[in-house]
């Protein structure tokens, strides 16, 4: 497989960068309108607008039939989105941002680790090993340490 450029590999290292920026904001969000499930939902009006105009500038519309042929699990997408914003509003202004993000890298990497092992949702099948395991017991260490802190 020949190295993804550069610029492949800053946009997830940024991506991560605003999750805790996200969870600290939509945390605000709820506590100024006085609900968590309200805040998810004003973040995500934004955000679907914001796609909605660049769907509509990039001229990029998926035509009916198209929606039609979608399964159920092509829809879970935005529930699992929308667990993660109400979760990150309601949890991380409570345990704090980086005890907060120690715990989402742990429960990403788990769950990468098994997605790679089994080749689910269509990554590519890379078996787990020793070093993968020893990465994810690291992390959890890490939560420990972060929870003592």
């Amino acid at each position: 497989m020949p190295a993804p450029v550069w610029w492949l590999l800053c946009l997830p290292f940024v991506a991560g960068a605003f999750l805790p920026l996200q969870a600290g904001i939509n945390g605000q969000l709820a506590k100024q309108v006085s609900s968590v499930l309200a805040a998810a939902l004003i973040s995500f009006f934004v955000g679907t607008m914001a796609l909605l105009l660049l769907v509509l500038i990039q001229r990029e519309t998926p035509a009916v039939e198209t929606l039609k042929s979608l399964t159920w699990w092509h829809w879970s997408g935005g529930l699992l989105g929308a667990f993660f914003i109400t979760t990150a509003a309601f949890a991380g202004p409570r345990i704090g941002a980086m005890l907060f993000m120690a715990l989402v890298l742990a429960g990403q990497l788990g769950m990468a680790m098994t997605l790679d092992h089994f080749g689910w949702a269509g990554f590519r099948e890379a078996p787990v090993s020793a070093g993968k395991i020893a990465g994810l017991v690291l992390i959890m260490a890490g939560v420990f340490f972060i929870r003592r802190g």
